[in-house]
């Protein structure tokens, strides 16, 4: 593993994630205060650690991204489009809650400082949330940040057949309505690969993210209290 340099307490500055080690960590420490997330983001990295480590910052390579127009809809889910209830950003505190206690058993990075400072940037307008119901039961859905033409996906969860699928589904109907450029899925998985998802090179995700993030950022929630606003 290359020397990891250790972040700044007093800056959110970050090292290149062009230059990122070979497993993908770009640097670790520092703290998960809404600014610091934020400038991460906008670099490219992303926090991913376990509980009782320091927080590790990763730029993985290659990236798994998902292309909105390239989702695919299989016959039994498109069946399955016709039986839920779609929410966004109404119920956001109990999505991230979700997707944490069902990856409890085997291990999850979604720890109580990641809720709260997901659940800060939701009300500052940046972290969304894509719910999906079942008469008035909540059981489904998936939570991630965006900024400029991106939306950083961060975990989905289903409590019954398809129901995260149906999620995703609605997100890409977002992200072709506000003109997106993609929906970053982080690493690779087979799952997400199935309904469209693609590695391509961390060199070409950094390429993209800065094309992404000149264009405006839909802040706010993403309901009748939406704005759009151009980056300066």
């Amino acid at each position: 593993m290359n020397f990891i340099p250790r972040l700044s307490p007093y800056s959110y500055n970050f090292p290149n994630p062009r230059y990122a080690s070979k497993e993908g960590i770009v640097a670790y420490g520092g703290d998960l205060s809404p600014n610091r997330v934020l400038s991460a983001y906008k670099r490219g990295i992303f926090p991913w650690y376990n509980e009782g480590d320091p927080i590790l910052w990763w730029s993985p390579d290659p990236r798994l991204v998902l292309y909105p127009d390239d989702i695919k809809i299989s016959r039994s889910l498109k069946k399955s489009l016709k039986k839920f209830h779609i929410k966004t950003d109404t119920d956001f505190r109990s999505v991230i809650q979700n997707c944490k206690s069902l990856r409890e058993d085997e291990g999850t990075w979604i720890l109580p400082e990641v809720v709260e400072v997901f659940c800060e940037l939701h009300e500052m307008g940046f972290a969304h949330s894509i719910e999906v119901y079942r008469e008035d039961e909540l059981v489904g859905g998936l939570y991630g940040l965006s900024m400029g033409a991106a939306f950083f996906g961060e975990s989905m969860f289903s409590k019954v057949s398809d129901a995260s699928k149906v999620a995703l589904v609605h997100l890409c109907n977002i992200a072709k309505e506000f003109n997106f450029d993609f929906i970053d899925c982080q690493v690779p998985s087979d799952h997400l690969k199935r309904m469209g998802a693609v590695e391509i090179s961390r060199e070409q995700f950094l390429d993209e993210l800065e094309v992404a993030l000149q264009k405006p950022s839909h802040i706010g929630k993403w309901t009748k209290e939406l704005h759009v606003y151009q980056r300066d």
